[in-house]
Order: C-alpha cells, then structure tokens, then sequence
C-alpha cells in the first residue's frame, strides 16, 4: 500500500537526462511530510521486521544490531540519516571522488557514460560493524558495489540494502551479496 501511495507522489519526467529514459523523481516525497514519513516508515519496518530478524538468527546473536547507516551521494544522504538517527545507528556517507577530507577508502564503479569512483573516510566504520547501504534508486547496481566494497574496506558488512526505487529489468541487485529491499519496481 505505500508502494502505490509513493509512487504516486513521485514526480515523472520523460527524456531525462537523456532520450527514452523516463525519470522517477524522488524530490517531490519530500515537499509532502506524509509521504516522506511513510517513506521512512517503510524502510525502517522492513530493517525491524525483516533484517534484524535474519541478523539476530544468522549471528545467533539475540541482540545483534545494525551499527551503521551508509548513505550513497547524494540522495542517500536525505534518507540515511534519518534511519540512523531512529535506530539509534551512526550515519556515513559514502561521496564522489574528492569530496571527503583526510584518507578515504576508494572503489571505482560503471556508469552509463564511463567510470567514477566513490569514497568513505578510513575510520568511519568501526571493523565488525553491521551495515545497511541507503539510496533512493538502484538500476544497474555499479554504485551500490562500489559502497560494498568500500564497507568491506573498512572491514565490516553490509547486512541490508535499501532503495527507494528498483529498476528491476536492469538487475541490479543481483550483483549484490547483501539482500536488496525496494519499496517501489519499476521496468
């Protein structure tokens, strides 16, 4: 039922950034406080309901928790924080080259149009920690895989991926070892 609600509140624009792509705009949840609470909402009951459960029974640690929110540049960085801040989590961004201060892990990943390579602070992530990875689209995974390999880095895991919108015909999330959770599919 958010699924519906949420969408429909997104904001569609044919041809952009380029001919034959239609763009789901995830600006518009924001200006509407009910749909960006049920956004929140949404994801913060799958981690609850869903990934801290498989945690708990896989660590066989009963309170296993998640230590950190890792949001994906930019527009992870307007849902992460919130989730951390609610799950009483430590927030981390993960930037474009070039963007962070002092040392940085680096992964480079594909684009359409070449490559570009993301950065987290060394230090950021404790080793050991339990991670969920924030963005609000996921269409062919290279940047997700970029943030995972940037935990792993740092020596911890993600344990849960999270987006706002899955390109699902584009796969992926197939190319992730952590599960994938998306609110709204879209072709």
């Amino acid at each position: 039922m958010s699924a519906e609600f949420l969408k429909s509140c997104m904001g569609q624009h044919p041809d952009f950034p380029q001919p034959g792509i239609l763009f789901l705009d995830v600006f518009p949840i924001l200006q509407n406080p009910v749909a960006f609470e049920t956004l929140i909402t949404d994801l913060l009951n799958h981690i609850t309901s869903v990934t801290l459960p498989a945690l708990r029974e896989k660590t066989g640690n009963p309170s296993a928790k998640i230590d950190t929110i890792v949001g994906l540049d930019a527009r992870g960085f307007l849902f992460g924080p919130l989730i951390a801040l609610r799950l009483g989590a430590a927030f981390v961004p993960v930037r474009k080259q070039g963007k962070l201060p002092g040392k940085c892990f680096k992964a480079e990943y594909e684009k359409e149009y070449g490559v570009d390579v993301f950065e987290m602070q060394e230090g950021a992530i404790p080793s050991g920690s339990n991670v969920v990875v924030v963005d609000d689209l996921i269409a062919t995974g290279g940047s997700a895989v970029a943030a995972q390999q940037l935990v792993e880095q740092a020596g911890a895991k993600v344990v849960q991926n999270l987006f706002v919108v899955e390109i699902e015909f584009l796969k992926g999330a197939e190319k992730l070892s952590a599960p994938t959770y998306s609110i709204i599919k879209a072709d």
